[in-house]
């Protein structure tokens, strides 16, 4: 296994026992939502629940393995694209099959651009997976056959059977939520175990100093390869469970926009840990939702300007908490200690 100095210092990994303790009230609450909440405070934590997933997979590439694709959108819209291709007019397809195909074409393409990209470095790499990805945007933007800027539309939901027997109806929104309540929980423990595997330690030492675990014999090419590989496969999970949520995928899921918005997501929250991805996409959210409710102030309507103020509200928590909100209640416990 492959230590690194103060590597759960520096990238939160490390789980408090408060944190732990955190993780398992937020995770009641949320079984809790469906019965306390309308449907559509239901569908709005859906679809953090859905984010959080992709903002894990954006965290196992940057958190864990330090790079910093500015392309990983394109995995997660064409997840959902990838659905509303194989999802006919006259009904639903089968989950059991369609999300393993979905991954595993995700997978494959995340294979063949960081077969590319990650021969480059830095600004480089920023600027390869950028381009990239925003290739694949205009190619469905532009191409009418491929959606168009109007993008897709996906009629039905997959369904979820097991010999005949019918296990979750995901056309009903308690059901469809428990599902991608499921799904987020088993990604999460995947991560939280892959970090501490000798493969995450590997990631992790590459991302501290590549030229040493290289010269430990570590084939650091092919190692950052398989986790662009996995982030692009759960990316693509984010965006056929997203599909499937809204009935509606667009290029806009393709864009730089979303790249940027998932790179915030995993800096608010604090990279390196996956617990921080989870609440930085809830974070978001919710900050988002309030902007957008502010009532007006005179002739001025404080909603109107959301942007301004979820662009101060960014500006000031990275400012101040440069390590995300974990890494915030990481030094003051650390505060709280050295007092006592």
């Amino acid at each position: 296994m492959v230590s690194t100095p103060n590597t759960p210092r520096g990238n939160l990994e490390v789980l408090s026992p408060g944190l732990r303790l955190a993780l398992l009230i937020g995770l009641a609450s949320l079984i809790a939502v469906p019965f306390a909440g309308s449907d559509f405070y239901t569908q709005m934590v859906t679809r953090m629940l859905v984010l959080s997933i992709f903002a894990m997979s954006f965290d196992l590439l940057q958190g864990v393995s330090g790079m910093v694709s500015q392309g990983h959108a394109a995995y997660f819209g064409l997840g959902g694209y990838t659905l509303a291709f194989l999802t006919p007019a006259s009904g639903p397809i089968s989950l059991w099959w369609s999300l393993p195909l979905v991954m595993s074409a995700m997978a494959l393409l995340a294979l063949a651009i960081g077969f590319v990209a990650l021969r480059t470095r830095g600004i480089y790499f920023i600027m390869v997976t950028l381009a990239i990805s925003e290739m694949i945007f205009h190619l469905f933007f532009d191409n009418q056959p491929l959606g168009g800027s109007d993008g897709l539309y996906i009629n039905f939901r997959p369904t979820l059977h097991f010999f005949g027997v019918q296990l979750l109806d995901l056309e009903e929104r308690k059901s469809f939520y428990f599902l991608v309540l499921g799904v987020m929980v088993l990604v999460f423990l995947f991560f939280r175990r892959l970090l501490w595997s000798p493969f995450g330690r590997a990631l992790a030492g590459i991302r501290v100093n590549e030229h040493r675990m290289t010269a430990l014999g570590f084939d650091a090419f092919s190692y950052k390869l398989l986790a662009f590989a996995l982030g692009g496969a759960v990316a693509g999970l984010a965006g056929y469970l997203y599909g499937s949520l809204n009935g509606l995928v667009s290029p806009e899921l393709i864009g730089f926009h979303t790249s940027a918005l998932v790179l915030m997501m995993v800096v608010l929250g604090g990279a390196g840990n996956f617990a921080g991805a989870i609440l930085g996409a809830f974070v978001y959210e919710l900050v988002l939702f309030g902007f957008k409710d502010l009532p007006s102030l005179g002739p001025v309507d404080l909603g109107e300007r959301w942007q301004l103020w979820l662009g101060l509200f960014i500006v000031l928590l990275v400012t101040f908490a440069p390590r995300g909100i974990l890494g915030m209640v990481h030094w003051l416990s650390q505060r709280r200690r050295i007092a006592k």
